[in-house]
């Protein structure tokens, strides 16, 4: 049960809020309060599971005040901390700087809070000491692993010592994002480390360490603000490394249809075949570097050497198997402009595995070698010994971080590869993909899990104190099914749906034109696109059109009468950020603007009243059909006797084109239409079950619109 004195300070705090904003109470916004609330109060119960909450809140339900007012009057009773995860930057920067600011301002509800993120984007002072100080071994370094200690070069001398100037003054703190202006990855990338590159407590600089300053806050701070990379970063470490330890944390996940698909590339790997063994070969060069400067003996360098020589004459053989194999795939198997070969229900064949087998055991021992040189290498930093060895010792550090990083990356990749998925679950996928371009030809291996289920389940739902799931988009065809499955919610998960308070009916209308074409006949389809665009769109007004492929968007851009191209503001031109920007600016000055996205402007494009007031949606969104892990997927739905289309391709398409649609109305003031060039929502049976989950949009089908008959329904 949840105790009186929280109930109260929720509920007070609620009515402070709306007070202070004169804000009309939102029957949605209470419900969800009063929902988070009640299911997290089972935390108090010593022998509960942990509770999870997952609530699906239509846009302008006022999420995020709803959360933050139901978990952390609960939380600071309990003395729990409190994470805010969200998928963007957007929504992390707007619950920092906007939403709780807001939230202290207007009520007596009293707490702190702080920004979490990542050591990638903190600069480290070892390295800007070293890139600053310079020295010939630190420069024999950069010239062999040029890709992991890039040379700054002469013209970025002066931003290392400005920034050392700043830091020194107490003007900045490190973090990249508080820099006076924007900077280039090739400027950043030489003054930051990743947690393999870390000396952590070794590290001469460790009591002035900007990332662990900033992690120190977390300890301090009621609620930290961070995104799901760095709570699944923590959760593969075990937890607690990152951010504070998962059983005293409740878990707002914000955003959380993103979570399956972010904890599945996650879990994944990744290798090269050649890119690997030029790598193992600059490697061999390393290690005699290693000896010269005195941190391995004549024995190990030799011992190192033999490592890495068999260790690339397995990857030569390999090659030659995996290359017969692709060689035999049909060129339709194609995806992303290149060959590819998924492994039917991710069963690699015996030869590959036991090859596999060797390769994990010999990536195995090199991950050793380096994790034994890097305790050499933390043993030469302690305090009291010789400080020119010391220095040299912190170069040599990150380095071999970076090389017991890729070996285990390596290691983690053929571990997959020959093992075998347990009886009667999800499999993992496996596929091999064949990269050439003009200077360099090389065979990709890749696995990943094709349901984020298992590793949520063992790492977060079992471990957290509490959590919660929120988005606009959450279920599918009415239920929760889909989620549920890809995330492994437990049984116990409570799930609410809160309609959206916009007047859908009256403030847009779907549009379906008859089209006589499907979009597999691509031809007839885009034409139908480009002839109609012209009579369709207001030419003075702000559109968006949505297309499923870059090939048809491409297309319709080129066939688009000379007029009508200079009006669109293409994905492939223009950085996300700069393309709405132009947008803006053109509507701001009267100017008729129509941009041309792929799913990426699908979600999390804001444009409200003016900026869009007619929606495009090219055809039914479905999931590329030869996606490697939805294939894996697809197969083995199949194989537990159901119909793959039914259970995962028309939830999800389903899902998709709520979201894509979902672009036109931000506010309650927003009125517009969407049009959808795909008639299979009407004369298709699974069309219509999809039609049936959209919001209740005025239905035009089949309109005079495009100069056909009417019928409207």
């Amino acid at each position: 049960m949840l105790a009186d004195d929280v109930k109260k300070d929720i509920q007070s705090t609620y009515r402070q809020l709306l007070e202070s904003r004169d804000l009309t109470p939102r029957y949605g916004q209470r419900l969800m309060i009063a929902e988070i609330a009640k299911t997290l109060s089972t935390i108090t119960d010593d022998d509960a599971e942990p509770p999870v909450c997952v609530v699906e809140a239509g846009t302008g339900t006022g999420k995020t005040m709803a959360y933050v007012l139901a978990v952390l009057p609960l939380a600071k009773a309990l003395n729990y901390k409190v994470v805010i995860a969200t998928a963007t930057v957007a929504l992390q920067e707007q619950v920092v700087h906007k939403d709780l600011p807001e939230v202290l301002e207007g009520s007596d509800l009293s707490f702190s809070y702080t920004l979490a993120k990542g050591r990638g984007r903190y600069l480290c002072l070892a390295k800007l000491d070293m890139l600053l100080r310079g020295n010939d071994s630190m420069q024999a370094m950069m010239d062999l692993y040029g890709e992991e200690l890039d040379d700054p070069g002469d013209g970025d001398h002066a931003l290392y010592e400005k920034m050392l100037e700043q830091l020194s003054t107490g003007n900045w703190k490190g973090d990249r994002d508080d820099w006076e202006s924007s900077l280039s990855d090739t400027d950043w990338k030489p003054v930051t480390v990743d947690n393999a590159q870390c000396m952590g407590p070794k590290c001469s600089h460790f009591r002035n360490c900007c990332f662990y300053q900033a992690r120190d806050s977390m300890d301090k701070a009621d609620c930290i603000v961070s995104n799901h990379d760095l709570v699944l970063s923590d959760l593969a470490l075990g937890g607690g490394v990152i951010l504070p330890e998962p059983e005293k944390c409740i878990y707002v996940f914000d955003e959380a249809h993103h979570l399956p698909l972010k904890s599945n590339n996650h879990f994944s790997a990744y290798t090269r075949i050649k890119a690997t063994n030029t790598w193992l070969e600059r490697t061999d060069t390393l290690s005699l570097r290693l000896q010269k400067d005195d941190f391995i003996d004549g024995t190990t360098q030799k011992s190192l050497q033999k490592l890495l020589v068999g260790t690339r004459e397995q990857l030569d053989h390999a090659w030659l198997i995996l290359e017969q194999i692709l060689e035999s795939v049909d060129q339709s198997d194609s995806y992303d402009n290149r060959i590819q070969h998924a492994f039917a229900l991710g069963v690699v064949p015996e030869e590959v595995k036991s090859l596999a087998a060797n390769l994990a055991n010999l990536f195995a021992r090199l991950a050793a070698a380096f994790q034994s040189i890097s305790d050499d290498l933390k043993d030469a930093m302690e305090d009291g010994g010789d400080v020119k060895r010391r220095q040299l010792a912190e170069q040599w550090f990150p380095l071999i971080g970076s090389q017991q990083k890729r070996a285990e990356s390596n290691l983690g990749l053929w571990l997959s590869y020959a093992s075998v998925d347990p009886e009667g679950k999800a499999p993992i996928a496996r596929w091999l993909s064949y990269n050439n371009n003009e200077n360099f030809a090389d065979i990709g291996l890749s696995s990943s899990p094709v349901l984020a289920a298992d590793n949520l389940q063992q790492r977060l739902w079992e471990n957290c104190a509490g959590a919660v799931l929120t988005s606009a988009t959450l279920s599918s065809l009415g239920n929760f099914d889909m989620l549920k499955m890809r995330a492994g919610l437990p049984e116990h998960t409570h799930y609410l749906s809160i309609l959206s308070p916009f007047d859908f009916a009256n403030s847009a209308s779907l549009v379906i034109p008859k089209m006589h074409c499907e979009p597999s006949d691509s031809e007839k389809h885009t034409d139908f696109i480009v002839k109609a665009i012209p009579r369709i769109v207001d030419k003075s007004g702000a559109s968006l059109m949505l297309f499923s492929s870059r090939r048809q968007m491409q297309d319709v851009m080129q066939l688009l009468p000379p007029l009508w191209r200079d009006l669109v503001l293409c994905q492939d031109d223009f950085q996300k950020s700069q393309l709405i920007k132009y947008h803006r600016q053109r509507v701001d000055k009267g100017e008729g603007s129509l941009i041309f996205g792929l799913s990426s402007f699908a979600e999390g494009v804001d444009l409200p009243g003016k900026y869009c007031t007619h929606v495009l949606i090219a055809k039914i969104p479905f999931a590329v059909p030869n996606d490697p892990i939805e294939m894996t997927l697809s197969e083995w739905i199949e194989q537990q006797g159901l119909n793959s289309f039914m259970t995962l391709a028309v939830p999800d398409a389903a899902f998709r084109l709520v979201q894509a649609s979902g672009r036109l109305l931000r506010s309650e003031s927003d009125t517009g239409k969407i049009t959808l060039f795909d008639e299979r929502i009407v004369s298709k049976r699974y069309g219509k079950t999809i039609l049936e989950s959209m919001p209740p949009y005025r239905r035009e089908i089949f309109t005079e619109e495009t100069g056909h008959a009417t019928s409207e329904y």
